[in-house]
């Protein structure tokens, strides 16, 4: 089966781009190996910066309803050490430019904004070839394989489709984490609900940490931290993973752990990945990347999600503006890409080492002052 445009990956630079070009009347295929929407967790929340992310959502055509669904209060933000003291206290005045709003709830917008038949669920993609009159091919787990014109991989860290024009692998950044939930907090976790407060909330020391949020539904979502090597997450038993995660916490103020000891959830633990700051490719006719199947990073530029959605809106704005020339547009898609992917990649190192440096958490307020925080 042939399909013109094939973009392999409903998240949300991939939905962008099927939403923009759905606006001008380009009809697009989009894959995705999950069986349904709901089939798996989206993660938590995300800020949403006003030259990319927001950007994006504007040349979506839905702007209106993301502020309809910001989460009000998130940009609130604290600074703690190990022992729990408060170094640095920024409230949400309302003024700020980069609102919070649910990963899952960001999603289903953009789900919503595009016909029902744009999307294959449960369509997992084992391979991707390049054939001799330049189109690409896709197979599919369940031995479908499917031909398109233009190929674009939004498949994230471990995509199929990067292969086709880079050999490029993310690489472990030597961080880990382990991810609790607290349901209900002010009523069933209030000395955490408290101590995290109403926004985004660090508590850092040397190598480790915890980083968490509050969530519009009342609920936390937290982040332990901890540098280790790339093979603890296979090593550790999880039915022993909280002790085993805390055991390297033994000396920090009890509340704190209580983040990751108290969850009401199995903890999930994850690795932390990213790709080659500075990663490019050669032009390849008909295919390319988007999103962090391009230049996967760590979360602490806060960028990944707002640099996903720029590129699809750029890509989709390149598409419309060549007409008839995919190679055109493709190029300026990448050209555009690469630097302002690189910047953002480097920041990302940069600010993972400040965060769990010797003196932690004293390079994170040295930079927020820096910034007029």
């Amino acid at each position: 089966m042939h399909h013109p445009v094939l973009i392999v990956g409903a998240g949300l630079s991939g939905l962008v781009l099927a939403r923009v070009l759905h606006l001008h009347d380009i009809d697009t295929t989009v894959l995705d190996l999950d069986e349904s929407p709901t089939a798996r967790s989206q993660g938590g929340m995300l800020d949403l910066h006003e030259d990319s992310g927001q950007a994006a959502l504007r040349a979506a055509g839905l702007y209106d309803e993301f502020r309809a669904n910001v989460h009000e209060g998130g940009q609130a933000m604290r600074i703690l050490d190990q022992h729990a003291a408060v170094h640095v206290q920024g409230e949400d005045d309302g003024t700020g430019d980069r609102p919070e709003i649910n990963r899952r709830t960001l999603r289903d917008l953009l789900l919503n904004s595009v016909p029902t038949n744009t999307i294959r669920w449960g369509s997992k993609v084992v391979s991707a070839a390049s054939l001799t009159d330049g189109r690409h091919e896709v197979v599919l787990a369940d031995g479908t394989t499917l031909t398109t014109d233009l190929l674009i991989g939004a498949d994230g860290a471990w995509s199929k489709i990067r292969p086709l024009v880079s050999p490029a692998l993310p690489e472990y950044l030597g961080l880990s984490f382990v991810e609790s939930a607290l349901h209900n907090a002010d009523i069933q976790h209030p000395e955490s609900a408290a101590l995290i407060g109403p926004g985004f909330f660090f508590a850092l020391g040397e190598d480790k940490g915890f980083l968490a949020h509050r969530e519009p539904d009342g609920g936390l979502h937290v982040y332990g931290a901890l540098k280790t090597d790339v093979d603890w997450v296979n090593r550790v038993d999880r039915a022993t993973l909280a002790d085993e995660f805390l055991s390297h916490f033994a000396d920090w103020d009890p509340a704190l752990r209580a983040l990751v000891a108290d969850s009401d959830e199995p903890l999930i633990p994850r690795q932390i990945h990213g790709l080659p700051i500075g990663h490019r490719w050669d032009r390849v006719p008909g295919v390319t990347l988007m999103g962090d199947a391009a230049h996967l990073m760590s979360p602490f530029a806060g960028e990944g999600a707002n640099l996903a959605m720029l590129d699809a809106a750029d890509l989709a704005a390149a598409l419309l503006a060549h007409p008839g020339d995919v190679e055109k547009a493709l190029t300026v898609h990448e050209e555009a890409m690469f630097p302002r992917a690189e910047a953002s990649a480097a920041q990302s190192v940069a600010s993972l080492d400040l965060c769990f440096r010797a003196d932690a958490p004293h390079g994170l307020i040295e930079a927020f002052k820096s910034f007029g925080a």
